[in-house]
């Protein structure tokens, strides 16, 4: 939102770090009307030593949150606002990213390993193959989520059956282990001089170590992952002061709080690297029984109830824009994509499945490798930009479907934010897909927004009210679903009963083990009249 000449009297602020997997972000906003004032964001770089590896460097996204507070208090200056009303600053981030550090040197004993990081199948197998059965939801009734890659109590044994530095410091007792907000706050609050080491309980949820209903660690989840507890950070609520910092929330969960789902039944997507569709079912978890992850929603408050939400995770969203870009070299910018699909707005036939880091909810199939097919000579780069989208549209309805079955209350309108969200084609197709309304707010910071209004609301802060009324600059707009609800149908069975199944099957995917390399045979390609054609199929198997 563009600032005014005339702010100098403005009232309390509040300010929040967005730390994301492509950037880090710095905002502040207006506690009173939670108008965004200033901000600044800065891009993270990824790495990809070996195929399904994914990491970034923990000092670098640490610079990161320096420089774009110190870029956006700048910018506040040049608009004669002063930087001391900013009463209170909360952090979110980027869940299940695991890093482990050295206490007495401040230092990252190995680089962060990323969320869609997928080095862990291995790790994975052993472990399900201990439990009854080969049951991979084993854990869930204390947990809420299957043993996966996603999570961090794979990734944290990984780190210490694999880096040798990492298995010391545990030895020695001098390691920390932390989500991306640890190892934040605790540097923000003074590092190896008495930082604080803690998390809230809605990044806890992700790590497959903690408790969804006593709420703390778990002595038997950690004994079955081998991990010491002393580790571990301790569990705080998300609203409260942590040091300097005063308010901590996943980013996901910061979405439902800047969407301002309070309410039991209330749902948001996030458009991001992945898409994550959150509903919260209220002060009682609730197991699914169709694939969805049961996670802790938010807890605003040390005295306050903990809500919960069912989860539905996408591995990939805008990170196929990404794959688009750089892989292939069909667009140069982001924004190109929407012109490029809009230019034809049809696949023609073309059917994407972007499984690049396997398949997450409803499947949890971390082999299921990407497929595009329904190919012809007709078919061009503006096609394949329009299966793009359309893929995160049908993966999201996969998910929503699955969300209705579970709670039994079907969703009438779907809040959605994130980057992807200016795309307003990708939205229309969304509405279309779903066959309801999807609403965008005006302000799509509302990941940023919520850790804000958990920092402000926070008990010995208190400048921010969670009245929804009471937010008066956030508007949105509306997407109405615009065609035939049975064409669409006939679109998404192609897709999530026939392809989507054949993908996971292929996980007849012939594995060589040096390079854990998989030739993908799909048996369902599509023809452009968007019929089965067996005989007629060009299919390309993607890689990571």
């Amino acid at each position: 939102m563009a600032a005014s000449s005339n702010r100098i009297m403005l009232g309390p602020l509040v300010a929040a770090i967005d730390q994301g997997t492509s950037s880090t972000r710095f905002l502040v906003f207006n506690a009173k009307t939670a108008e965004l004032l200033s901000h600044h964001q800065v891009e993270i770089k990824q790495s990809f030593p070996k195929e399904g590896w994914v990491e970034e460097d923990p000092k670098e996204i640490l610079q990161s949150v320096y420089e774009c507070m110190d870029r956006t208090c700048e910018k506040l200056t040049q608009l004669n606002i002063d930087i001391s009303n900013i009463k209170a600053v909360g952090v979110t981030n980027q869940r299940e990213t695991t890093l482990v550090w050295d206490k007495e040197t401040g230092e990252p004993l190995y680089n962060a390993i990323v969320w869609l990081d997928l080095r862990t199948q291995s790790t994975v197998e052993r472990l399900i193959n201990k439990t009854p059965g080969r049951n991979k939801n084993h854990l869930k009734h204390k947990t809420g989520l299957p043993i996966s890659t996603y999570f961090s109590a794979v990734k944290l044994r990984w780190l210490m059956d694999n880096v040798e530095k990492v298995h010391e410091a545990v030895l020695s007792h001098r390691a920390m282990f932390g989500t991306v907000d640890s190892w934040l706050i605790w540097c923000l609050t003074g590092g190896k001089k008495g930082g604080v080491h803690c998390t809230d309980v809605t990044n806890a949820s992700r790590t497959m170590l903690f408790n969804i209903h006593t709420m703390d660690w778990d002595p038997e989840l950690c004994k079955y992952f081998d991990i010491p507890m002393e580790i571990l950070p301790k569990v705080r609520s998300s609203s409260e002061i942590y040091g300097l910092m005063v308010s901590c929330l996943g980013d996901q969960s910061a979405a439902l709080v800047g969407q301002m789902c309070f309410k039991d039944g209330q749902a948001k997507n996030t458009y991001g690297t992945g898409c994550f569709l959150l509903k919260n079912v209220g002060t009682k978890p609730v197991m699914s029984d169709h694939g969805l992850l049961t996670t802790v929603a938010y807890k605003l408050g040390r005295d306050k109830p903990a809500c919960y939400a069912l989860e539905g995770s996408v591995a990939i969203a805008g990170a196929v824009v990404r794959w688009l870009k750089d892989n292939l070299g069909i667009i140069q910018t982001s924004t190109e994509l929407e012109k490029l699909a809009a230019d034809v707005g049809t696949s023609y036939g073309c059917y994407f499945v972007p499984a690049f880091s396997g398949l997450y909810a409803p499947y949890w199939e971390p082999s299921a490798r990407g497929i595009i097919c329904g190919l012809t000579q007709f078919t061009n780069r503006s096609h394949l930009a329009f299966a793009a989208l359309e893929a995160v549209c049908f993966q999201t309805r996969e998910i929503l479907d699955a969300m209705n079955q579970d709670s039994g209350i079907h969703l009438s309108q779907l809040q959605v934010d994130g980057g992807m969200t200016s795309n307003r084609l990708l939205m229309q197709l969304q509405a279309d897909i779903l066959c309801i309304p999807v609403v965008k707010p005006s302000m799509p910071e509302t990941t940023a927004l919520g850790a804000a209004m958990a920092a402000g609301a926070a008990e010995g802060v208190s400048v921010w009210s969670l009245n929804p009324e009471d937010l008066t600059e956030v508007t949105s707009e509306k997407f109405e679903p615009q065609i035939n609800p049975e064409e669409n149908n006939n679109n998404n069975i192609i897709y999530s009963t026939i392809l989507l199944p054949k993908v996971l099957s292929s996980a007849i995917l012939e594995s060589t083990p040096e390079r854990n390399h998989c030739n993908l045979r799909c048996l369902c390609p599509v023809d452009s009249t968007r019929k089965l054609n067996v005989n007629n199929a060009d299919v390309l198997c993607s890689s990571r």
